[in-house]
């Protein structure tokens, strides 16, 4: 088996949310002398018997990534990884490792990233945590938000204000009652326990009281929309959903009311937030990227809870109960008298939670470890030729029942969620992106990009 490889291998689940922060990692590799394969993380997967032995960054640990990690394993690659959902996670530490790690998928990852320090105290806390070497880092969705980078985002900013004019936005976080497709949501009427695919290491009685204290939280944001547009009447209401939540409920709010705009573009929210008058949100990481931009953040929480509510988005927000305080402190932000919440607290969270925001970059910080890896041979033996064939096999074995699974009705298999989850970049865009990180970081040096599959694009310095 050859040696390991200056070789990446980085999977998107939501472009929304990922792609541009791993696209920018992967110039950042480039820096280094790394190729990379990115895209879609589903259609990446399947490549992995077809590429060089590399390092595979994974974005979670979740029980159902042990067989793409397995597969990785008989092929040679190194697993790494982090969680891209650390920085928000449940309000319950055991709520979010039943749903986020298992045992055997976090014993198969042999290096982890953290967002920051509290980050590492999940990782370190974990029952089964098998002694994983961790670095505190960051990560490359901060490297974003870091104030030299902004200008990645100004003429997509640009073309928001220039379509909307003044306007409030709204980023809803109701997957878990209104997915894209109703299987994929907390309760389930058909399944045999009442649970939809969401409550994956729930107890039946948090499914039911998470999806009960949801649904009236969507209810208040169904009727908060129309009090907004008729407040304030020289807004227009934006309102971004959830890369997998279902959007019809809010196009049928935009049919009745003329400035409520529904926008599901494929981009990432840091270019909304840059050029929105005040955020609106609940438990939503936006709430975070918003604190990181300095834009005006209001948590509308209705129903407050201490068990269902994902605090730290809330506690860098303006917190509000009901319309009416919602209404005042809109209008001293509007105003100019109100800005982002402010004082000793948000700044002690922000720095608990997130490395990185100062000095190297996260993704620098990362890649310096990724380095030693590749320098060192790899953190572990390179397979025999019986493991490399038994990877391949189990690949396309694994390809072919995600073919089968993708051709039931609601499965999210199903190329139509796949694409709405990640719409993707044709090549010249990718390019146009590439091109803009690669001068924010002052390096001329040409990336080339090849395509190797519907969504999946080799990346060469």
């Amino acid at each position: 088996m050859k040696r390991l490889e200056r070789f990446l291998i980085i999977p998107v689940e939501n472009q929304v949310r990922e792609l541009d922060a791993k696209l920018f990692f992967a110039c950042v590799a480039a820096r280094h002398g790394f190729s990379s394969m990115i895209g879609s993380r589903g259609d990446v997967d399947f490549q992995l018997g077809r590429v060089p032995r590399g390092i595979y960054v994974a974005k979670s640990m979740t029980p159902r990534s042990k067989k793409v990690f397995r597969i990785l394993s008989l092929l040679g690659h190194e697993l790494v990884g982090w969680d891209e959902e650390a920085v928000n996670t449940f309000a319950l530490p055991e709520v979010y490792y039943s749903r986020r790690f298992s045992a055997r998928t976090f014993q198969a990852v042999q290096q982890l990233f953290a967002w920051g320090e509290a980050d590492a105290e999940l990782f370190r806390k974990y029952p089964h945590y098998p002694g994983t070497p961790i670095h505190v880092t960051g990560n490359p969705r901060g490297d974003l938000l870091r104030p030299e980078l902004r200008p990645f985002y100004a003429p997509e900013a640009a073309r928001c204000r220039e379509k909307h004019g003044d306007y409030l936005l709204i980023n809803t976080n109701f997957a878990h009652v209104n997915a894209f497709y109703p299987v994929l949501n907390l309760l389930d009427p058909a399944a045999d326990d009442g649970l939809g695919r969401a409550a994956i290491g729930m107890t039946h009685a948090y499914a039911e009281g998470r999806a009960a204290h949801k649904e009236r939280v969507f209810a208040a944001f169904q009727a908060l929309i129309p009090f907004l547009h008729d407040a304030f009447p020289e807004q227009r209401i934006v309102v971004r959903p959830h890369p997998i939540e279902n959007p019809a409920p809010y196009h049928a709010l935009a049919e009745r009311h003329e400035r409520v705009v529904v926008e599901k573009d494929g981009g990432n929210p840091i270019p909304w937030l840059l050029s929105a008058r005040a955020l609106l949100h609940c438990s939503c990481t936006t709430g975070v990227e918003s604190w990181l931009t300095g834009t005006p953040t209001v948590a509308y929480r209705p129903d407050p809870s201490d068990t269902y509510e994902e605090p730290l988005p809330n506690a860098l927000s303006h917190a509000c109960f009901d319309l009416e305080q919602v209404e005042a402190t809109l209008r001293r932000i509007l105003e100019g008298s109100l800005g982002r919440l402010e004082g000793e607290t948000p700044e002690r969270l922000i720095a608990h939670h997130l490395e990185g925001l100062s000095g190297p970059l996260a993704s620098e910080r990362i890649m310096s470890v990724l380095e030693r890896i590749v320098s060192e041979g790899g953190d572990a033996p390179a397979p025999g030729l019986r493991d490399r064939l038994e990877g391949r096999a189990r690949g396309r074995w694994r390809r072919y029942k995600k073919y089968l699974k993708s051709r039931k009705p609601d499965s999210k298999n199903r190329p139509e969620f796949q694409r709405y989850r990640y719409p993707g970049l044709e090549p010249a865009a990718l390019a146009e992106r590439i091109a803009r990180f690669q001068a924010i970081l002052g390096d001329d040096r040409p990336i080339r990009i090849r395509p190797m599959a519907d969504h999946v694009h080799r990346l060469d310095p």
